[in-house]
């Protein structure tokens, strides 16, 4: 049965939901992106984690520059001797600094719009890395093709927003900083009907799908091809609301997953089924 995962909006979440899922992914500030929350204090996060015995991800997943650098090695030297599960990372430097440190953390291949092969899972297999999470961006019977060429543990967001766009840049504040406009408290885009989130902070931009991912019919599929994690994300989802998500993901079966999958839709609004049914194909202008 895969490990349910779950991205939270909060330490509070943490705690009422520590017994019900299998483990986290955290973050912190400076070295993290489209992320609900960054943990202030990592060490006691982390151990308040393992405490109960659960699974513990710290995504590192921002581009690194030198200046991040020696806060970075900081942070992989404490996360080893803290011994969490794993690590994700986007830049590669993670993947040498831990030669280059000695270090034994399993890391995460989290590449977000480039995990989507077994061929390159299987080159980063042969380097060490042990987990992939896996594009938003393919189906579901890509998604199981990897699975059956690869040795990596693959990780599957299967609940909540998706971030589809990140740039290191403040797309936002700058726009409003040159053209003199007052601040907000949330920044969207709307688009043919559809409203996108965006959340510009210290380390960027990112913006996110107008619609929530729903996944439940397709996590017992996924479990009979033995995909190990599956990620719930609570991004902008009320707590009372997330909390019922993950009772469903506990309890869902072959005799109710039809209902499930109806009852998560009539909760919100704005439900789909991401590219889970849709593949993505690129087209040539005019053949050239």
């Amino acid at each position: 049965m895969p490990k349910k995962i779950i991205i939270p909006n909060s330490l509070e979440m943490i705690k009422k939901l520590i017994n019900k899922v299998d483990g986290f992914i955290i973050g912190i500030k400076e070295l993290s992106t489209n992320l609900p929350f960054y943990v202030d204090d990592l060490e006691s996060t982390i151990s308040f984690i393992k405490e109960s015995n659960k699974e513990i991800f710290v995504s590192l997943n921002k581009n690194i520059h030198n200046s991040d650098l020696p806060l970075l090695k900081e942070i992989l030297l404490k996360l080893e001797e803290l011994n969490v599960t794993g690590v994700i990372y986007y830049d590669a430097s993670i993947v040498n600094l831990k030669k280059e440190l000695n270090l034994n953390i399993n890391l995460v291949w989290g590449q977000e719009h480039m995990t989507t092969n077994y061929l390159t899972a299987n080159y980063w297999n042969s380097l060490g890395i042990e987990f992939m999470l896996v594009s938003n961006e393919i189906t579901i019977d890509e998604i199981i093709e990897i699975s059956k060429k690869t040795n990596m543990k693959l990780m599957v967001q299967l609940f909540g927003y998706i971030p589809i766009f990140n740039s290191r840049r403040h797309l936002v504040k700058n726009y409003l900083k040159t053209f003199d406009l007052d601040d907000a408290d949330s920044y969207f885009i709307e688009k043919e009907g559809k409203s996108y989130s965006i959340v510009d902070d210290n380390n960027g931009t990112t913006v996110y799908s107008a619609n929530i991912l729903n996944g439940i019919g397709e996590y017992l599929k996924l479990m009979k091809n033995n995909i190990e994690y599956i990620i719930l994300n609570s991004y902008e989802i009320k707590t009372e609301q997330f909390e019922k998500i993950v009772e469903l993901f506990n309890s869902v079966s072959e005799n109710n997953v039809d209902s499930y999958v109806e009852t998560i839709d009539d909760m919100f609004g704005n439900i789909d089924r991401g590219f889970l049914y849709t593949e993505t194909v690129y087209k040539v202008k005019n053949n050239e």
